[in-house]
């Protein structure tokens, strides 16, 4: 079977079972990117797109890549170089990009809810590759196949956000699918950078990031969005770093088998010190290769349907 719908725009009323099944299909796909010939014809034929408004690097070559690992044809457009620059609204580029034939659309966009909007506008397939400050779905799920991987299990564990949550769509996500699946999510931060009620999103806040980090299983750490820091939510990047930064005598705090997280790119000396991002307990860059694998099963679910058993090698 594949997902319930057709689209994957957020993970706040994503069931738990689905989350698990995109986890356990990421598996097998791994296992193909790890491979020397890194392809299989399951979607040949299948067309995907992405759409992105905003620049990105990890999260659209991780796409790209995904979808020609599994036989997709792919094509990439952005907003400076498409009829956006011209006024073209997002509802009609997307009209146009599915009257072409396309499969699936991957789109980023500044405005939260977009994906949404999309969806209902398209027949393809969306995925929703960050919409504004709201949600990051897919950047969620390779840290929860990260977590499952490394830790054998998601449910008891204590997961610690730390940082910036108020701008911060991935710390949506995250609290949305680590709750889901049975973790304790702590959050940590300046409290201008936490948005009010987030406790009902099932999330502790602690006002001491020590308090945070005491006995933590996952210490996931936030880019601090420099552009945030001209509107005065924070002093500057020193105090930051001095106040929240999670340098090595911090992290003792938490469990001597800790996983330290971050969904990049990192500011080293700001958010995360050296040390730390090049620690043991770092798992920066296999969130990289998983968040491969995870896009490749959510690609395949979405749009090749079938079971894991029906993947064709």
């Amino acid at each position: 079977m594949g997902l319930s719908g057709k689209d994957l725009v957020g993970l706040q009323h994503l069931a738990a079972k689905e989350i698990k099944l995109i986890l356990d299909n990421a598996i097998p796909m791994k296992g193909i990117i790890q491979r020397q010939i890194k392809k299989v014809p399951t979607l040949r034929g299948r067309a995907m797109v992405t759409v992105f408004y905003e620049a990105s690097t990890r999260t659209r070559a991780s796409f790209d890549l995904a979808a020609k690992y599994l036989s997709a044809d792919t094509i990439g457009i952005t907003a400076a170089t498409s009829s956006v620059s011209k006024g073209e609204s997002l509802r009609d580029t997307a009209r146009t990009i599915a009257a072409m034939g396309a499969d699936v659309v991957v789109l980023r966009h500044p405005m939260a809810g977009a994906a949404e909007l999309l969806a209902r506008t398209v027949g393809a397939s969306v995925i929703n590759a960050g919409d504004g400050a709201h949600e990051h779905p897919t950047q969620a799920l390779l840290d929860l196949f990260t977590v499952n991987e490394k830790k054998g299990r998601i449910n008891g564990l204590k997961v610690a956000i730390i940082g910036d949550i108020l701008h911060s769509r991935v710390a949506r996500s995250d609290i949305w699918g680590f709750s889901r699946m049975g973790a304790e999510v702590r959050l940590a931060g300046p409290a201008t950078l936490m948005p009010p009620g987030v406790e009902q999103m099932g999330a502790r806040v602690y006002e001491k990031i020590e308090d945070a980090l005491d006995g933590a299983d996952v210490v996931y750490i936030l880019r601090i969005q420099r552009e945030r820091q001209q509107q005065g939510l924070f002093p500057g990047l020193r105090e930051y770093s001095q106040l929240f930064g999670i340098n090595a005598e911090r992290l003792r705090l938490a469990a001597p088998d800790v996983l330290v997280m971050h969904p990049g790119p990192i500011n080293r000396g700001v958010e995360i010190a050296p040390e730390v991002a090049d620690s043991l307990q770092a798992v920066i860059t296999e969130q990289v290769t998983n968040g491969v694998a995870v896009r490749m099963a959510i690609l395949y679910l979405l749009v090749g349907g079938g079971s894991q058993h029906e993947i064709t090698y």
